[in-house]
């Protein structure tokens, strides 16, 4: 008889609790409100402090989206749903799961991202671990406040230096470490209770903030140097000791220091910076489905990035990666790489002014004479690009003359502005739709409406390239083997599986990308695709992973199993002095009560 299948985290059993009366119902861990019940009610001294009416989750639900649609404005839906989301956590992920569409763009970009540049002024309840530069000492303390060896899979950190497109936020950037773990769990299934959200205050250099007499940051100049770099490390070497489980997220750390902190840290522990992957993966995997639709090889196209800097690096050495992994030399690899950022064409001349990034694809002078190398028409023409990608945040730089002369030199132009938020896009999908007759391949970084051509009556549903696609599934992967570190195979397999995945495959005319109302199931698959190669490098730590993909304690059931889902579980009492501090509510979002 073959032995039960084990679950190093499960997801399905009763709670412990340790509280009860109003301890428990401020604790949004094992707050139900209406939906406890008459049993519960009575075990956990509840009675008297609920109406007497005993709900379902789904009732509870559909209160909540009236609740929510009687909010005015985005903003304001945001603030509600923060709301709901410290009161009740099961009930706040099972609206957005119902929703996911519908919502993501309220509790993650573009809304957030106005949310977190108002941080200070609708301040209400502090969520998430602040720890400041002056105060390096304290760094392993307080951390250690957010549980044990054994309590945290994954912690999303950030400087505050470069928010979604926005800038400089200083301490506001401990909103887009929540808003990231969010996706984390209605995305990737992570337990909520088993994320930490980190924002490293160093200051900040936003004039509007340091004359804000309401900021709640260091009002100073942001710390640069050895006292950054050491602060940093303080804090990667604590979470290193206390969590050496867990997988480290980078997000929205500022040109000069993202790359090389994931450069640093990556050989060293598990750990990823989603502007420079997880971006990466998910426009590879767009590229990807584009170049099965077009009948090419992913080695045989070339690549023009019109943006330069974190993720259009990031970008560029993904693509790189994935035609070596043909069989190509690396130097034939970043031959079919161009990258343009402020002073044009990065040539050779540039050298003194390029990031470390930037230097293996800068071209030699002598190769573009006869080429105005700042003008993006010139290049496109002398270049001939298959694909075209837009991380520039130059609104309407894709223009008209731009994408037709791409179309004389590729059948189906492969076009992808991704700059974020959407008043930065570098061309809209409907115009590039229209002057290509259909024939483009597109997909962007923000949620388009579908686009109807007048010729032809044919409506195009707009891929969007949306991180919450690929870095869930990732994290969920590595959480779920221990994995040592994340490796370029890891990402590569995150690539084809997320690929697979795309409408396009049966449709040459649909989207390149999965939609994200779909996002739980894919992050499952790529979660298995990560798992499956980090298992045959050697990297995965956990013991017996299933080796068969499908049925019955396979790998997919073995992931499945241990995804969170935002549904009620049954409570079981246990006393005070013999509980552990999550059935005190002690840790994750619980430690607040």
């Amino acid at each position: 008889m073959p032995a039960p299948q084990v679950y190093p985290l499960p997801a399905r059993t009763p709670l412990p609790c340790a509280l009860e009366g109003r301890a428990l119902l401020s604790t949004p861990t094992f707050n139900k409100g209406s939906a406890f019940s008459a049993t519960e009610r009575a075990t956990f001294a509840l009675e008297g402090l609920l109406p007497s009416t005993v709900q379902t989750l789904d009732q509870q639900v559909q209160r909540a989206h009236g609740q929510y649609y009687a909010c005015g404005s985005d903003i304001a839906k945001n603030a509600f749903l923060t709301s709901m989301k410290e009161q009740n956590e099961v009930l706040y992920y099972a609206l957005l799961a119902r929703n996911v569409k519908e919502m993501l763009p309220v509790v993650y970009t573009p809304t957030e991202g106005e949310a977190i540049g108002n941080y200070s002024r609708m301040f209400r309840r502090p969520d998430g671990c602040f720890l400041n530069v002056l105060e390096k000492e304290k760094v392993e303390s307080v951390l250690a406040e957010w549980g044990g060896e054994g309590d945290v899979d994954y912690i999303v950190v950030s400087d505050g230096e470069e928010i979604l497109g926005i800038g400089d936020q200083g301490v506001g950037g401990i909103g887009i470490s929540i808003a990231k773990l969010v996706l984390m769990t209605l995305c990737g299934g992570l337990h909520p209770n088993r994320t930490t959200p980190v924002v490293l205050d160093c200051g900040t250099n936003n004039p509007d903030l340091l004359n804000d007499e309401l900021y709640l940051g260091l009002r100073q100049p942001r710390v640069r140097g050895k006292e950054y770099d050491d602060f940093v490390d303080t804090f990667v070497q604590a979470v290193r000791k206390l969590f050496p489980n867990a997988t480290l997220h980078f997000e929205d750390f500022g040109l000069g220091n993202a790359r090389r902190l994931l450069e640093k840290y990556r050989p060293e522990m598990t750990c990823l910076n989603d502007d420079i992957q997880g971006t990466a993966v998910v426009t590879m995997a767009a590229i990807t489905a584009a170049a099965w639709v077009i009948k090419m090889q992913v080695s045989d196209l070339r690549v023009l990035v019109y943006g330069a800097g974190t993720a259009g690096t990031g970008i560029a050495d993904q693509f790189r990666n994935a035609v070596t992994e043909s069989g190509k030399p690396i130097e034939e690899a970043v031959s079919q790489i161009w990258l343009v950022d402020k002073q044009g064409l990065l040539l050779h001349s540039h050298s003194s002014t390029l990031t470390p990034a930037q230097k293996p694809y800068a071209r030699a002078d002598s190769d573009f004479a006869s080429v105005n190398t700042k003008d993006l028409l010139s290049l496109v023409r002398s270049i001939k690009p298959h694909v075209l990608i837009g991380t520039s945040t130059h609104p309407n730089s894709f223009t008209e003359s731009i994408v037709k002369e791409m179309s004389k030199h590729v059948p189906r132009p492969i076009i992808l502005p991704l700059s974020n938020p959407t008043r930065l896009h570098e061309a809209r999908p409907s115009d590039v739709l229209t002057w290509t007759d259909g024939k483009a391949l597109v997909a962007t970084g923000s949620p388009f409406p579908p686009v109807t051509l007048g010729k032809t009556g044919k409506t195009y549903d707009i891929a969007e390239c949306n991180n919450a696609t690929a870095f869930p599934g990732i994290g969920l992967g590595t959480v779920l083997c221990r994995a040592d570190r994340i490796s370029d195979k890891m990402l590569l397999g995150a690539i084809r599986c997320l690929a697979e995945h795309a409408p396009a495959l049966k449709d040459p005319d649909a989207p390149l990308l999965p939609d994200v109302a779909d996002v739980r199931g894919v992050s499952k698959d790529v979660a298995c695709a990560v798992i499956r190669c980090a298992v045959e490098e050697g990297l995965a730590r956990v013991a017996g992973i299933p080796e068969e993909e499908e049925g019955e304690g396979g790998l997919k059931m073995w992931v499945e199993m241990q995804m969170w889902e935002p549904e009620y579980r049954p409570l079981r009492k246990v006393r005070p002095e013999e509980s552990s501090r999550a059935a005190r509510g002690e840790l994750g979002v619980g430690r607040r009560a």
